[in-house]
């Protein structure tokens, strides 16, 4: 099997004989995971952060001579469900009440009663409150900056439903409206002053927060709130190696598919702030297994949000520290400029610096560099891309609604960037491999979906097969004399047969294993490569 497991397993392995695919493949879920007993909680310090991926490159590198590809994968090239990722909308279309719900069932803070301020953030352009409603929920509250109302809030809330329709775990968020008196203080409420000093919050500490809070034409306040995560928090993730205290994380955070494909997601949201402080790991309880659950969290800087203003233009394009364009621009007096700074922005404020028409998926950048993102192949953009796919115009249009925008503009505009955006991931990944998918075996042939005709990215084309006897033990093909199209050879329970696949005029190939377990023919597993000519 594909997925790694444990040493013993590996070992027994090796001792049975080496085989390419198990009873149990294609693995959908991880194998139950091992139990935490012990965790030590840990900071990732954002300063190093940056100065560590700007200056070098952290982890094991993919060179032009040495592919790894991507770890932490069943059979078909899909990430298992897990403490990672779960399957979800690129799996099985998820139906529209449950896209915009999102994570787990509603739990909105209780317009009953007050919601009690224990714990302020009030530094920055956004600050923010910790408040308990009267059930005793706990949320983190979050407001808009100055002269952009609406545009953090809202993508915040947005981010966090399309990011769960990807398959992350995220906290649940929620666009909420609530008179003045809504708030009140616990007296024990302690803070960090702009002084650098802690001490009790008061009344007029909340008032100076609230009064640059914009309100709408009934006095009300907006915001959006998180509510908290249960279990323990203990860091954050970085994007490579392993958190070595944590039994279950073994494959190396670079080679991980669902951190690889994240690339491609966040160049659709325009997610340039998608570092190691943006995700939080959580010890958590759950079905008297204690592990390690992995959440990507705070969403308020996609769709040409900075959270604290609207994002520049550069963002999303190069990284924070870049030598090429600023010597570029030093040798030519500033005369030089880099195609993005052409783009052209609408004027909505509540949604900031967002377009699709200067969009190359291929040459979005995060604030520096990402050692996962940077050791993507084409196989993992694949797996993204057709994920993004997914997603229909009406359903992209009701989950940017879902962040409650005033301004039909921002919907309108936000909608229409988004299905673009997505159009140009088909277009520039669905060419970077052969795009069959969803294979099956259906009346004794094998039955596949080209996505690229799905999408209309390609005309209709022609398929040309190559059969072959597939020994399990050794990995070795045998050419079966005859066997031609999609109709599979005869094979004999436990036997196993593989189908190469090309189509038209593109240069790839796809690999599909085919076993007969009890007389029943199944998909075993799916490989993309490159081509080599076929007669």
């Amino acid at each position: 099997m594909t997925f790694a497991l444990p040493l013993l397993i590996a070992v027994a392995a090796t001792s049975a004989g080496a085989q390419k695919f198990y009873d149990d493949d294609p693995l959908w879920r991880e194998p139950p995971p091992l139990r935490v007993e012990t965790l030590r909680s840990r900071k990732v310090s954002d300063y190093y952060d940056f100065f560590h991926h700007t200056l070098a490159t952290p982890g094991e590198k993919n060179t032009p001579g040495r592919r790894i590809p991507a770890r932490g994968v069943n059979t078909l090239g899909e990430v298992p469900d897990g403490a990672w990722y779960v399957n979800r909308h690129g799996r099985n279309r998820m139906a529209l009440a449950d896209l915009l719900r999102g994570p787990d069932q509603p739990l909105p803070p209780s317009v009953e009663g007050e919601w009690r301020i224990v714990g302020a953030k009030t530094q920055g352009v956004t600050p923010g409150f910790t408040i308990v409603d009267s059930r005793g929920s706990r949320y983190l509250l979050k407001f808009d900056p100055p002269f952009h109302s609406e545009m953090a809030t809202a993508a915040d809330v947005i981010g966090s439903r399309f990011f769960h329709a990807l398959g992350y775990h995220v906290p649940e968020y929620y666009i909420v409206r609530f008179p003045p008196d809504r708030l009140s203080l616990d007296p024990k409420t302690t803070f960090i002053d702009r002084f650098g000093k802690k001490r009790l919050m008061t009344s007029k500490d909340v008032s100076d927060v609230m009064h640059s809070v914009a309100r709408d034409e009934s006095g009300n306040f907006r915001g959006a709130v998180s509510l908290f995560l249960s279990g323990r928090p203990v860091g954050e993730r970085r994007f490579y190696g392993v958190r070595r205290d944590d039994p279950n994380d073994i494959v190396p955070h670079e080679h991980r598919r669902d951190l690889r494909g994240l690339f491609v997601f966040c160049a659709w949201l325009g997610h340039d702030d998608s570092r190691s402080i943006n995700s939080l790991d959580m010890l958590v309880d759950e079905e008297n297994l204690r592990y390690v659950r992995h959440y990507l969290i705070d969403f308020g800087s996609i769709l040409g949000s900075a959270s604290t203003k609207a994002n520049s233009a550069r963002s999303g394009n190069e990284h924070l520290f870049s030598w090429k364009p600023a010597l570029k621009e030093i040798f030519t007096l500033g005369i030089w400029a880099p195609a993005w700074a052409r783009a052209e922005f609408p004027d909505i404020p509540s949604v900031g610096r967002f377009e699709w028409e200067r969009f190359d998926p291929e040459k979005f950048k995060p604030e520096y560099p990402n050692p996962a993102f940077l050791n993507r192949l084409p196989e993992d953009n694949f797996w993204a891309a057709k994920q993004v796919m997914r997603f229909t115009d009406e359903e992209i249009a009701a989950i940017v609604r879902t962040g409650q925008y005033s301004d039909p503009r921002a919907v309108e505009w936000l909608t229409r960037c988004l299905i673009e955006r997505r159009n140009k991931i088909g277009r520039t990944y669905f060419n970077q491999i052969l795009p069959l998918d969803r294979f099956e075996v259906k009346d004794g042939a094998v039955v596949f979906e080209d996505l690229a005709l799905t999408h209309r990215l390609a005309p209709p084309r022609q398929y040309r097969f190559r059969w072959y006897g597939f020994d399990n033990q050794t990995e070795r093909k045998t050419p079966i004399a005859g066997a031609a199209g999609a109709r599979i050879p005869d094979l004999v329970p436990g036997g196993f047969v593989a189908a190469e696949i090309e189509a038209g005029q593109n240069p790839h190939r796809v690999t599909v294993y085919l076993r007969n377990q009890a007389g029943v023919v199944s998909v075993a597993g799916v490989e993309r490569s490159e081509s080599r000519t076929m007669p």
